[in-house]
C-alpha cells in the first residue's frame, strides 16, 4: 500500500546562527580600513547582502597586508555568496578555509553553509557540507541539531538506515524528541519493519503534529499485517476527519479491508472511492472491485470491471478473465465468454483454473465456432492437453460432429481414419457421401466420384441410396451419358427412399436417353416423371419442352403438339419456344395457315424471345410457299429491320431476291444478291447470291458486267474453284467423319494454307478453331476464331464469338474478352449466349474496374424473366460490390442484404462480412456483433472474412466500452493470422489507439512510447 506524502516539519530549524559582529576603533588599522569593514558589516547584518558582497570584496582588494580583519572580510564574502544562491559559493567558502586554516571561523563557516542549504531544502548539499563540520568544535546543542539534520537530509535521499542511525540518538531529547521518534517510525514504516513502526509512532500518535499522519500509517501497518476488521475500525474513523487529498487512499485500505473479509457490499463503495495513482487506476484494482460486483451476481458491473484488465500475464488476470468468462455466461454473451476462457486458458498461475477454462473455451467453440481455429482442432487440442480429464469423452464425441458442422468433410475423414473402428467406419461411409457433395457443388466432378462411390457401400440404406444417385448425376455432368443412364435406371429399381430428391431420377433417364438421341426412351422417362407430384413449374414446363422434343424427333407430331402446348397455355419458361416448335410442326404437316398463326403467335404475344427473328424467317418461307409474296416480303423486310443482328438477315435477302426476280423485278433481285455478297462475304448466302445473280445477267445477256462485278468478289476465284471445292471437300469429310483430332487438324490446315482466300475461307476456318478447342489447344484456336468474326456477321459468328471468349475469360484476359462479348450480345441468336454475354460483360466490366457497366448489365440480368438463381445471385453480387466500390454505400447494403439471403459458401460468409461492416458503420454495434458471431459459427472455415469481421468486432466491442474484449480480438488477430497483411495492420493500428486511451486511465497499460 503506497503512503500518504510525507510531511517536513522544519520550520523551527531555520537557525541563523551567524551573530552580529561589530568593530571598534583599531589603534593599529588604519582608521579609513576599519569604516569600510564596518560598513560593509552593517550592510551584512542589514541582510543587504548583495552590495555588502561588493564593500568585503573592495575592502580585500585594497587592504595590501594580512590581517585579522582581511581574513574576516574573506569570511563575510563567502556567507554572501552563499546568501545570494551564487554558483561558486561553496568555492569560495574553500577558497577561505585554504587560506585561513587556523581561522577560528572555519568550522562555523561550514557549519553555516550547510545549514543554509538545509533550510533551503537542498538535502543532498546540505549533507556534503555537514560532512565537513569538526564535531569537536561544535557545542552539544550544535551536535544535536546537526544530528538531526543530518538525520533528516539522510531521509529525505532515502538513506533510510543512516538516518535511523541519528533520530535514535536523539528520541528522548527533549527538544528534538518527539520529531525524530515520528521520523523514525516512519522510516521503520518504510522498511516494512512494522513492529518496530506500531510500536514507535503509537508513543506519540496523540501528538497534534503528527496525529493525521500517525494514523494513516498505523491504518496501512495493520492492513499488512492481516489486521483487516482493526483496520476497518480505524479507517471508518478516520476517513470522518481526513483531507480530501488523503480520503482515496483511506478509502482503499478500508475496501481492500472489507474484500479481503469477504463483506463484498460493503467494500464496493470504498474501492470504488478510490481515485488511483495519479489518477489511474491498475489491473487488480479493477479486479477487486470487478470480483465484488460478481460476488453480488452484479455481472454487468463486474464486466465493466474486469474488461479493463488488459496488457499483463499474471495470477490476477488469469483469475480476472476466468470470472469474465462466468460473467458473461451469466450474461448470455457466450461468443464474449469464449474469448475470456481462452485466456484463463492460455495461462499457467493456476492449473485448476486453466483447466477449467479451457474446457468452457472447447465447448463454446462447438457452439459458437472459433475465428482463431478449426472446432475440431480446438476440440483436439484439449484431448492432448487432458487426457485424463472427466470431460474426455464428452468432448472426442464433438469432434467430428464439428467438423461436420463446419463443413469441413476432408478433416473429418482425416480424424476418422487415425482409428479404425467399426463406429468410425460407419461415419466415414456418411461423410464421404457429404464431402463429395461439396466438391460436386465446386464442380470438381471427378474428384468427387471416388467419394460418391466408397458411400454407395454403406449399410445405411439412406446414405447408399442418395451416394448412388450423386455418383449417376456426377456421370451425366461428365457427359459419360451411358454410364449415368446405367446408374440412374439400377438406383430406380433398388430405390426405398421416396424423398423429393429421387423424384428427380426419371427426370434424370430421359435426359441421359435424350443426350443419346433415344427418344423414344426418354419420352418414356419424361412421362413417368410428369406424372409425380410435387414438381416444381421449372422443372414441369422443361420436362414437357423436352418431351416435345423427343415425339417431334420421332415425328409423333400429335403428341408433340400437345406437350409443347400445355407449356404454351400456362405460359411457362420457355413458352416461346414451345409455340416455335408447334409452327414448325403444322408446317411439317401441311397445315400453313395453323403454321402461320402460331408463328405469329411468337412475334407478337411474347415481348422478350430470342426466336422473333425465327419465327419471321419461316413466316416468310411460308407465305412464298403459299404463293402470298406480299406477305412474305413483309416478313423478311421486319426481319432486317427489327432484327439486324440476326442470321437469318443473308438468307431473308437471298430468298426476297428469289421472290423479286420470280416477280419479273430482276433489278431489286440484284441489289438484294449484291447486298448479301457484300455486307456477308463467305457465308454460304454469298455463294447462293452470287449464282443466282449469275442468272440474271445471263437474262440480261449481260456477261461481262457480270465477270467484272465477280472480280471485285475475293471470295470468289473462278480459275481455282474446283481445286478449292475438291480440296474442302476432303477436309470437311475428315472432320465430320474423322476421330483422330491430329488428322483433322492437319486437313484444314493444309486447306487454310493452300486457300487462304479460298471459296470455304470461312466455314474452314470455323472448323479448324473448333476442333482445335475441342482438343484444348486454345491459343491456336484464337486466330482462326478471329478470321471468322472479322466478317460479317455470318452462321458461325455467334459460336466463334462465344468460344473466343471462353479462351480469353479462362485466362482472366477480359481487356481482350470484352469488345467480343459486347459483340456477342448484339449478335447472340440463342438466349444461352445471350445471357452468357450479358453475364460475362458484367464480371468483366467489374474486374476492369468500370463499375458503371458492371451495374447496368447487372441490373440488364435481372430484369430478365425467369432467370438462373445463380445468375441472379451473381448480378446482385456485381452491383453490391460495385456500388462498395464508388462509395454508394446504401445501393451497397441493400444488394448485400439480398445477396445474404441466397448466398452459400465464402460468398455467404463476405456478405455477413459487410452486413457487420455498414452495422458498425450506422453505430449498431451490438446488431454488428452479432452478425460477426453467425459468421464465425458457420463460415470461420472462409478465414479471410472471418478474421476481417473480427477486426469490426474489435472495434464494435471498444465502443462498447468493452476494454478486454476489444484488445483480446486485435491481439489474437495479429498473432494467429500473419498470413493476412491488410488485416494484420488494421488491427495493429487499432490496438495501439485503444491502448494509448486506456493508458490514460490504467497504470497497468505499456503503450509503445513507454516502451
Amino acid at each position: 500500500m503506497n503512503t500518504v506524502f510525507l510531511k517536513k516539519h522544519i520550520l523551527f530549524f531555520i537557525i541563523t546562527i551567524i551573530p552580529v559582529v561589530g568593530y571598534g576603533q583599531q589603534t593599529f588599522v588604519d582608521t579609513n580600513h576599519t569604516t569600510v569593514f564596518n560598513n560593509a558589516l552593517k550592510l551584512y547584518n542589514n541582510k543587504a547582502y548583495g552590495n555588502a558582497e561588493k564593500k568585503f570584496n573592495s575592502f580585500i582588494h585594497n587592504t595590501p597586508y594580512n590581517s585579522k580583519l582581511k581574513s574576516d572580510a574573506f569570511y563575510y564574502e563567502a556567507m554572501c555568496a552563499i546568501k545570494l544562491n551564487k554558483t561558486d559559493a561553496d568555492k569560495k567558502v574553500l577558497d577561505f578555509i585554504s587560506k585561513n586554516p587556523t581561522s577560528n571561523k572555519k568550522n562555523k563557516a561550514i557549519f553555516n553553509v550547510a545549514n543554509y542549504y538545509f533550510a533551503n531544502k537542498r538535502a543532498a548539499y546540505a549533507l556534503k557540507w555537514y560532512q565537513k563540520v569538526n564535531l569537536d568544535l561544535l557545542s552539544n546543542e550544535n551536535i544535536k541539531e546537526l544530528n538531526y539534520k543530518v538525520g533528516y537530509c539522510l531521509l529525505v535521499t532515502k538513506n533510510y538506515t543512516l538516518a535511523k542511525e541519528r533520530f535514535i540518538l536523539l528520541i528522548n531529547d527533549a527538544k528534538y524528541g518527539n520529531d525524530s521518534r515520528y521520523y523514525y517510525g516512519y522510516i521503520a514504516y518504510k522498511l516494512e519493519d512494522y513492529g518496530i513502526a506500531e510500536s514507535t509512532l503509537k508513543e506519540i500518535e496523540n501528538n497534534e503534529t503528527y496525529k493525521q499522519e500517525i494514523s494513516y500509517y498505523l491504518l496501512d501497518i495493520n492492513f499488512k499485517a492481516g489486521n483487516f476488521k482493526r483496520c476497518v475500525l480505524i479507517g471508518l474513523e478516520l476517513i470522518k476527519e481526513a483531507k480530501r487529498k488523503d480520503q482515496s487512499e483511506i478509502s482503499k485500505i478500508i475496501g481492500e479491508s472489507y474484500f479481503n473479509l469477504k463483506k463484498y457490499s460493503e467494500a464496493i463503495p470504498f474501492l470504488k472511492n478510490y481515485k488511483g495513482k495519479k489518477g489511474k487506476w491498475n489491473n487488480t484494482d479493477f479486479y477487486q472491485l470487478g470480483y465484488a460486483y460478481y460476488k453480488q451476481n452484479d455481472f454487468e458491473s463486474a464486466v465493466n470491471n474486469f474488461n479493463k484488465i488488459i496488457d499483463e500475464q499474471n495470477s490476477i488476470s488469469q483469475n480476472a478473465y476466468y470470472h469474465l468468462g462466468e460473467c458473461y455466461l451469466n450474461l448470455d454473451k457466450k461468443t464474449e465468454a469464449l474469448n475470456a476462457f481462452k485466456s484463463a486458458a492460455e495461462m499457467n498461475f493456476d492449473k485448476k483454473i486453466k483447466e477449467d477454462a479451457a474446457l468452457n473455451y472447447a465447448k463454446l467453440s462447438y457452439e459458437e465456432g472459433n475465428p482463431f481455429k478449426s472446432v475440431a482442432q480446438v476440440l483436439q487440442d484439449y484431448l492432448k492437453e487432458y487426457p485424463k480429464s472427466k470431460a474426455y469423452e464428452e468432448v472426442n464425441k464433438l469432434v467430428v460432429s464439428s467438423y461436420i458442422h463446419q463443413q469441413d468433410y476432408k478433416g473429418a475423414l482425416e480424424f476418422l481414419s487415425k482409428k479404425k473402428s467399426k463406429e468410425n467406419i460407419t461415419l466415414s461411409l456418411e461423410v464421404s457421401l457429404y464431402r463429395g457433395i461439396k466438391l460436386f457443388n465446386q464442380n470438381k466432378i471427378k474428384e468427387a466420384i471416388p467419394f460418391f462411390e466408397f458411400s454407395s457401400k454403406a449399410e445405411n440404406i439412406a446414405i447408399q441410396e442418395k451416394a448412388k444417385f450423386w455418383l449417376a448425376e456426377s456421370y451425366y455432368r461428365l457427359n459419360n451419358f451411358n454410364e449415368s443412364l446405367t446408374k440412374f435406371k439400377s438406383l430406380r429399381e433398388s430405390l426405398t427412399n421416396k424423398k423429393s430428391e429421387f423424384k428427380l431420377i426419371d427426370y434424370n433417364i430421359g435426359y441421359n436417353n435424350f443426350k443419346l438421341k433415344q427418344y423414344k426412351e426418354a419420352s418414356v422417362a419424361f412421362n413417368l416423371f410428369l406424372k409425380k407430384d410435387s414438381i416444381n413449374n421449372s422443372l414441369n414446363d422443361d420436362a414437357l419442352v423436352r418431351l416435345g422434343d423427343c415425339y417431334f424427333a420421332i415425328k409423333n407430331y400429335k403428341e408433340s403438339i400437345k406437350s409443347y402446348q400445355k407449356v404454351v397455355t400456362k405460359n411457362g419458361e420457355s413458352a416461346d419456344y414451345a409455340q416455335y416448335q408447334i409452327g414448325l410442326i403444322y408446317g411439317f404437316t401441311g397445315d400453313n395457315n395453323a403454321k402461320i398463326k402460331a408463328l405469329t403467335n411468337v412475334i407478337n404475344k411474347y415481348q422478350i424471345s430470342s426466336l422473333k427473328d425465327d419465327a419471321l424467317f419461316q413466316l416468310g418461307v411460308t407465305y412464298t410457299t403459299l404463293k402470298e409474296n406480299t406477305k412474305a416480303q413483309q416478313a423478311y423486310n421486319r426481319l432486317i429491320e427489327k432484327h439486324s443482328s440476326s442470321i437469318f438477315i443473308p438468307k431473308a435477302l437471298v430468298r426476297q431476291g428469289l421472290l423479286y426476280y420470280n416477280n419479273n423485278q430482276p433489278d431489286k433481285a440484284l441489289k438484294s444478291f449484291k447486298k448479301v455478297t457484300s455486307q456477308y462475304s463467305n457465308s454460304p448466302d454469298a455463294f447462293e447470291a452470287v449464282a443466282n445473280a449469275r442468272n440474271i445477267y445471263i437474262d440480261k445477256g449481260n456477261l461481262d458486267e457480270y465477270v467484272n462485278w465477280i472480280r471485285t468478289l475475293k471470295f470468289i476465284n473462278i480459275t481455282n474453284s474446283d481445286l478449292d471445292n475438291t480440296a474442302f471437300a476432303v477436309a470437311e469429310k475428315k472432320y465430320f467423319e474423322s476421330k483422330d483430332g491430329n488428322d483433322i487438324i492437319k486437313n484444314l490446315t493444309d486447306y487454310v494454307n493452300a486457300y487462304p482466300d479460298g471459296i470455304h475461307r470461312l466455314k474452314a476456318n470455323y472448323y479448324l478453331a473448333d476442333i482445335l478447342f475441342k482438343v484444348k489447344e486454345f491459343k491456336k484456336a484464337i486466330s482462326y476464331y478471329e478470321v471468322v468474326v472479322d466478317e460479317e456477321q455470318n452462321e458461325y459468328s455467334e459460336d466463334s464469338l462465344s468460344k473466343l471468349t471462353q479462351i480469353y475469360l479462362q485466362d482472366n484476359k477480359f481487356d481482350q474478352a470484352l469488345p467480343y462479348l459486347d459483340r456477342l450480345e448484339q449478335e447472340a441468336y440463342s438466349k444461352e449466349n445471350l445471357i452468357y454475354a450479358q453475364s460475362n460483360l458484367m464480371k468483366g466490366y467489374f474486374e476492369t474496374k468500370a463499375y458503371d457497366f458492371a451495374i447496368e448489365y447487372a441490373k440488364k440480368i435481372l430484369l430478365r424473366d425467369k432467370i438462373d438463381s445463380a445468375l441472379e445471385l451473381d448480378a446482385k453480387t456485381i452491383i453490391a460490390k460495385s456500388s462498395l466500390k464508388k462509395e454508394d454505400f446504401y445501393t451497397a447494403e441493400e444488394y448485400f442484404l439480398e445477396v445474404e439471403r441466397n448466398a452459400k459458401g465464402q460468398l455467404k460468409a463476405e456478405a455477413l462480412y459487410y452486413n457487420a461492416f455498414f452495422k458498425h458503420q450506422q453505430k449498431d454495434y451490438t446488431a454488428s456483433n452479432k452478425v460477426i458471431q453467425k459468421l464465425i459459427e458457420k463460415y470461420s472455415a472462409y478465414k479471410y472474412w472471418a478474421v476481417k469481421s473480427y477486426v469490426i468486432m474489435g472495434k464494435n466491442y471498444y465502443r462498447l466500452k468493452d476494454v478486454y474484449q476489444a484488445t483480446f480480438v486485435l491481439e489474437n488477430i495479429i498473432k494467429n493470422f500473419k498470413q493476412f497483411e491488410d488485416i494484420i495492420a488494421e488491427a495493429q493500428t487499432e490496438l495501439d489507439s485503444i491502448k494509448e486511451k486506456e493508458a490514460k486511465i490504467n497504470n497497468s497499460i505499456t503503450t509503445k512510447d513507454k516502451n
